[in-house]
């Protein structure tokens, strides 16, 4: 009798564990104070180069935040490393971005995506992704370094534009933004940006002509650099808000998918030399991502600048050589947008694993798309693709009609366990007179019992099976909720308007605490007094911890609740007429 409550206790808590060393593994870094020091230098060359076009070795120590592979100076004018004024920013508008372009250098300095409100309850103000201002500095910077590159330590170039603001007109699909500039000797550079509607992918393309008498030299790099503020996206819900991951992640060949948390770059920075591959900072629901060529080379590297609390990811590719009076196309793509998997698998290999699922990836995964399936009427599992057009429309039925079909998984298991639980209810006052009549001996009651255990074909363990089976899922629905950029702001009925976070008035946890209160009333009171007291708070110390839980998880939990109330009670009564 004492083995399934202690096990059902050990489950609960050791999923307490797991969650919260989750939270503080994954989530919880630490933001990074400001402080005025000298920015460390680089660490070295990389001895890994392609012996025909041999990689640029950035040289990190310069205080421009630019590559600087040595050699002679740029041929083009260069300007200070300052942001230009506002007023100056080139404005481009396509139906899922809201982009600004710094003539200096070139870079995107500001994203706001109009599907993704702030908030719920303001949809008109997008979303902010990428933003260069006195609150927070997060931007995509790219050019060319080398003999002939745009961009040095000694500063930055001013790109000409034909106009200051560019939209994506009704009917048309794509979209160029062209930044021109004009080098010593005839060499002229085009900085192309292509949108394509519906897509967060931007093509970046820097066009070399050469129109001089001497060989173009130069290489094409791009970088990320934002400081250690916060997440903006981060929930701020309850004592205890919902964590979230805000770092560093790169590809490699021997893994898809490492995590670069900005203690890590701080203490031990990147230097990766590869073909192909990507480099991205993640945070709540969405990401931003330097994909160069998948047939080039490059040096994936970060860098933490101290003096400016600021953090560089940044690739840079081969050396390339224009002859006199040809053309070159250096290339690379950047996103810059929400964490939809799909899309981002498309894009590069792992780059669909920034939606991190955590050790339980592989149940969460078929978790999510059966949810899409409920909610949209689209499903991709295991190579099974269909659309049926409609679907319930949302994502809360979803996730009740989610728990149906786990309780129906599990459905004999439950079945098993909530009869021998029903007959340990039966056998109860035989267990009282045993533990009575041999309470001097601790081993002939346990004999006895077990001997109980076996005339009545009970099984001990088996009222906690389901629980601990079951546990698995519960964790793996709190990924989904916590990591998936579609149930964002998802409503469900009446006051939950956002089922990926908290329940704002508690209700779900209060009703889903009653549900396991009535629960254990059906389950036979333990016989250990100290494990009877334990069973009976457990309900309340349950609710509590469930409070600051997205009110998706908690609303899976309730009606899974219900439905185990059901199925034990018919057969708690089926037995007890049986008897």
């Amino acid at each position: 009798m004492d083995i399934p409550r202690a096990l059902v206790i050990t489950g609960i808590a050791v999923v307490s564990y797991l969650l919260i060393q989750a939270w503080q593994q994954d989530y919880m870094a630490p933001t990074t104070p400001v402080t005025q020091q000298q920015a460390p230098a680089d660490a070295g060359p990389s001895g890994d180069e392609d012996s025909a076009h041999p990689l640029p070795e950035p040289d990190v120590a310069n205080d421009s935040g630019v590559p600087d592979t040595g050699g002679e100076q740029p041929r083009a004018p260069a300007t200070a490393d300052t942001p230009a004024n506002p007023g100056q920013r080139i404005q481009v508008n396509t139906d899922v971005l809201n982009l600004e372009i710094n003539p200096v250098g070139g870079d995107i300095v500001r994203v706001a995506l109009p599907e993704y409100p702030r908030h719920a309850d303001t949809p008109d103000q997008p979303f902010v992704l990428l933003e260069n201002d006195q609150a927070r500095t997060y931007v995509a910077q790219s050019g060319l370094v080398g003999r002939n590159g745009t961009d040095t330590k000694d500063g930055r170039p001013t790109w000409q534009a034909a106009q200051s603001s560019y939209r994506l007109s009704d009917g048309d699909k794509e979209l160029n933004v062209d930044l021109t500039l004009q080098q010593a000797g005839g060499v002229e550079i085009i900085k192309r940006y292509t949108f394509e509607r519906g897509s967060y992918l931007v093509r970046v393309s820097h066009i070399v002509r050469n129109n001089s008498g001497e060989p173009w030299q130069g290489a094409l790099y791009g970088q990320i650099k934002r400081d250690g503020s916060e997440d903006p996206g981060k929930s701020s819900q309850g004592i205890i808000p919902m964590p979230t991951y805000l770092g560093a992640a790169y590809w490699s060949a021997d893994k898809p998918y490492n995590k670069l948390p900005f203690d890590d770059i701080q203490e031990e920075p990147l230097k990766l030399t590869q073909d192909g591959g990507w480099i991205a900072m993640l945070q709540h629901y969405f990401v931003s991502a330097w994909v160069p060529d998948a047939q080039g080379r490059y040096t994936y590297s970060t860098l933490y600048r101290q003096n400016r609390n600021e953090y560089l990811l940044r690739f840079v590719g081969a050396n390339q050589e224009v002859a006199p009076g040809e053309e070159k196309v250096f290339y690379a793509e950047f996103y810059t947008g929400p964490k939809i998997q799909d899309n981002l698998e498309a894009i590069s290999p792992g780059l669909n694993m920034t939606v991190d699922y955590g050790w339980l990836w592989f149940i969460a995964q078929p978790i999510f798309h059966v949810l899409v399936f409920l909610q949209s009427g689209e499903l991709d599992l295991f190579g099974l693709d269909m659309d049926l057009g409609v679907g319930v429309g949302n994502w809360g039925v979803a996730i009740i009609l989610l728990t149906f079909i786990i309780k129906m998984l599990f459905f004999k298991l439950s079945a098993t366990s909530y009869r021998s639980m029903a007959k340990m209810r039966k056998v109860a006052p035989e267990m009282q007179r045993i533990k009575e009549e041999y309470k001097s001996d601790r081993q002939k009651q346990q004999q006895e019992t077990m001997k109980l255990f076996q005339r009545e074909k009970i099984n001990p363990l088996g009222g906690c099976l389901p629980m601990i089976v079951q546990m698995p899922v519960f964790i793996s629905l709190y990924y989904v909720l916590l990591e998936s950029v579609e149930l964002r702001q998802a409503p469900f009925f009446l006051w939950i308007n956002d089922l990926s976070v908290m329940d704002p008035y508690f209700v779900l946890p209060i009703l889903m605490g009653a549900s396991m209160f009535l629960q254990t009333r059906l389950n036979p009171t333990p016989a250990d007094p100290t494990q009877a007291q334990v069973m009976k708070w457990m309900p309340l110390v349950f609710s509590v911890f469930m409070l600051w839980f997205p009110a998706g998880l908690v609303l899976y939990w309730l009606t899974n609740n219900l439905l185990s109330i059901g199925q034990q009670y018919v057969i708690t009564r089926k037995i007890e007429s049986e008897s």
